[in-house]
This record gives structure tokens, C-alpha cells and sequence, in this order.
């Protein structure tokens, strides 16, 4: 009998130490469940607040690009128009007071004429900074052409293109967004990467828009935060998320500098 009772004691020793590990396991399974959830949870939550970081990043850059292009507007405003204006403003007033000679009155009159030349030459050149006429009347691919023989005339540069890009596949406004991304690469390429040769290559391929443009120039070291930082590369990588397209950017010191842009 008590052989027995030894043997149902062992059982339920047994038993509830079996029940007590399934617990133990349950608790250590919710447990891991609880921090592994966590751990997910904080990820997702840094993950955001790194999105959240890059989109008021994108969007002061945006601020800093617009409040630089007024400021560049008001500047040519003042130098170019303004500048011309004040010396029409004061040959007319000669002429108003009428106490010339002809042969002042005639110097005065050319002097009109020239500056009003000038100044509607000012003015063209401003609004052709503004909204390149060619983009608005035959698309991007002639402003780009358009653009890249500019370059190439001005011996500044030499530009190789390839531009298959199909008509109206962008709307007005994003065509205008690649159009001065395009601006922007080439400005770089010369006034910071020294470069004289560079090539821009546009295709379209499986629904999306490739845009691959490098340059033979300094180039620069990637790792060094402050030269991401720089107002043209800012306002190169915030028209590329408008655009909502990705990019990635390849560059050594001594050895070029690369981008290739997919939209």
C-alpha cells in the first residue's frame, strides 16, 4: 500500500513538475514574445522617425533652394533691370528738359535706345532662367539639348548625350523638376569638380525613367557629411524625392563623380 502511494506521489511529482516547466516555458515564450515585440516595435519606431527626419530635411532644403532662387531673381532684378532703367530714367529726363544740342540730343537718344536693348535682353534672359521657352514649347528632351550644346559652345565643358526620353512622358512641372536637376549636375561638374568632359544618358526601361549623368572632374569623398550638405546637392536629392524617385551617387576624390537616378 504504501508502495502504492509512494508511486502515485512520484506521479504527481512528476505531473506537476511537468505542468510547472510547461509554465515556466509559457511565461520565458511570452516573455521573449513581449521583448522581441518590443525590439520590432522601436525599430519601426527609429525607422519612422529617420523617414521624419529626411522629409524635413528634403523640405527645409526645398525652403533654402526656393528663398536662394529669389534671392538669385531679386539680385539679377536689381543689376540688370534696375541698373538700366535708372540710366533710361535719367536720358529721358535730359530730354524732357530740352536744353541739348542735337548732337547731345542724338548721344542721349542712342543712349535710350542701348539700354532699352539692354535691358530687354536683361529681361528675356531672366525669364528664360525662370522657365527655359524651349521646355514649355517642345519638351525636355530639345531644352536638354538645347542646354548641353549651350555648355558645349561656351567651351566650359563638354557634354556627350543620349537622350531617349518619350515625349510628355513626365508632366509640365516634373519635366521642369529633371530639367533643373540636369542644370544643377552640370553647374556642379564645373564650378566645384573642375571636370571638362561629363555625359548624360536618359532612357526608358520596364515603365521607369533611368537618368544616369557622370563627369570626368575632383570628385569628392563620400564620407565627409559636409559634402552632401552642400546647397547644390541638397537641392539636387529634394527635386529627386518630389519626382518620388531614388537615386544613388558614386564618387572618389581624383576619379569623377557619378549619379544614377530611377523615377
Amino acid at each position: 500500500m504504501e508502495e502504492l502511494l509512494t508511486q502515485e506521489n512520484q506521479v504527481i511529482a512528476i505531473v506537476l513538475t511537468g505542468v510547472l516547466l510547461l509554465l515556466l516555458m509559457g511565461v520565458a515564450f511570452l516573455l521573449f514574445f513581449f521583448f522581441s515585440r518590443k525590439k520590432i516595435v522601436e525599430k519601426e519606431l527609429e525607422k519612422k522617425n529617420l523617414e521624419i527626419n529626411h522629409q524635413k530635411d528634403i523640405i527645409q532644403s526645398i525652403i533654402v533652394t526656393q528663398e536662394e532662387e529669389r534671392k538669385r531673381i531679386a539680385q539679377d532684378l536689381h543689376d540688370d533691370i534696375s541698373s538700366k532703367l535708372n540710366v533710361i530714367n535719367l536720358n529721358a529726363n535730359l530730354l524732357k528738359d530740352g536744353k541739348l544740342s542735337p548732337e547731345e540730343y542724338l548721344f542721349v537718344n542712342n543712349s535710350i535706345l542701348e539700354a532699352t536693348d539692354k535691358t530687354l535682353e536683361s529681361a528675356r534672359k531672366i525669364a528664360h532662367n525662370l522657365l527655359p521657352p524651349i521646355l514649355e514649347e517642345f519638351g525636355l528632351k530639345d531644352a536638354l539639348e538645347e542646354l548641353a550644346d549651350s555648355f558645349n559652345n561656351s567651351r566650359k565643358i563638354t557634354i556627350e548625350y543620349n537622350l531617349k526620353y518619350p515625349k510628355t512622358y513626365l508632366t509640365p512641372e516634373n519635366e521642369l523638376h529633371l530639367f533643373r536637376i540636369v542644370q544643377e549636375l552640370i553647374n556642379n561638374s564645373i564650378r566645384h569638380g573642375k571636370a571638362k568632359n561629363s555625359s548624360i544618358n536618359i532612357y526608358l526601361k520596364d515603365n521607369n525613367l533611368f537618368i544616369n549623368y557622370t563627369d570626368d572632374g575632383i570628385g569628392f569623398n563620400l564620407n565627409n557629411v559636409e559634402n552632401k550638405k552642400g546647397l547644390g546637392m541638397k537641392n539636387i536629392e529634394s527635386r529627386v524625392a518630389l519626382l518620388e524617385g531614388n537615386h544613388t551617387i558614386s564618387s572618389e576624390e581624383n576619379k569623377g563623380f557619378k549619379i544614377f537616378i530611377i523615377l
